[in-house]
């Protein structure tokens, strides 16, 4: 978490805000390899040494994104996706304000509430229900498909998954039914090839 809390020291873009203050292909289950993520073990490190880069694109995009639409990616709201970005595995709203707080100060879980919101609501950021923790989303496009999350019981390992198939025959259903999702994550848990094999 220090390298975290480092590369968000000099980034004071959002005024200090303490918890005083308040915010005013074939394969139909391709896997995506850029965004596996290690769920949270004990005392285990947040570490993605090359994250500064590919954080800093998927900012980028994600700004876009918001332009288009309309609304503002807040330097508050930034942060919380940067360290999201930065991270190897899917963060709780706690660890954000531990990772958020800066020179001693800690912010205000109901500041980082209020941008998890407005992430989750644009498709920036997903909420692992089964390990109440958040992801950043390897997508950032107006496409609002479901998304599909195989997470590993055995190693805590994380992987988004990119399937028409399955996102076509989910809006198919929703269709039918005549229901208005307002979110369409799915959550696989199980063992991944790796942990079968020492099982």
């Amino acid at each position: 978490m220090r390298w975290i809390r480092a590369a968000l020291a000099g980034r004071e873009d959002d005024g200090g805000v303490t918890a005083s203050a308040a915010e005013t292909r074939s394969d139909p289950m391709a896997h995506t390899p850029s965004l596996q993520h290690s769920l949270t073990h004990e005392g285990a490190p947040i570490r993605s040494p090359r994250a500064s880069e590919k954080t800093e694109r998927a900012i980028v995009q994600s700004e876009a994104l918001c332009l288009a639409k309309g609304v503002r990616l807040t330097p508050i709201r930034r942060r919380v996706l940067e360290v999201l970005h930065a991270s190897d595995k899917p963060l709780g709203a706690y660890d954000l304000v531990d990772l958020l707080g800066s020179q001693g100060r800690r912010m205000a879980p109901i500041t980082v509430y209020r941008a998890l919101d407005f992430l989750i609501e644009h498709g920036l950021v997903h909420r692992l229900a089964s390990r109440n923790a958040y992801i950043a989303s390897s997508s950032t496009s107006h496409d609002r498909r479901t998304t599909a999350y195989l997470i590993c019981e055995g190693c805590g390992d994380v992987n988004e998954i990119t399937s028409p198939l399955v996102a076509d025959t989910v809006l198919k259903v929703l269709q039918e039914q005549g229901y208005q999702p307002r979110t369409k994550i799915l959550e696989i848990t199980g063992h991944c090839a790796g942990c079968q094999d020492v099982h």
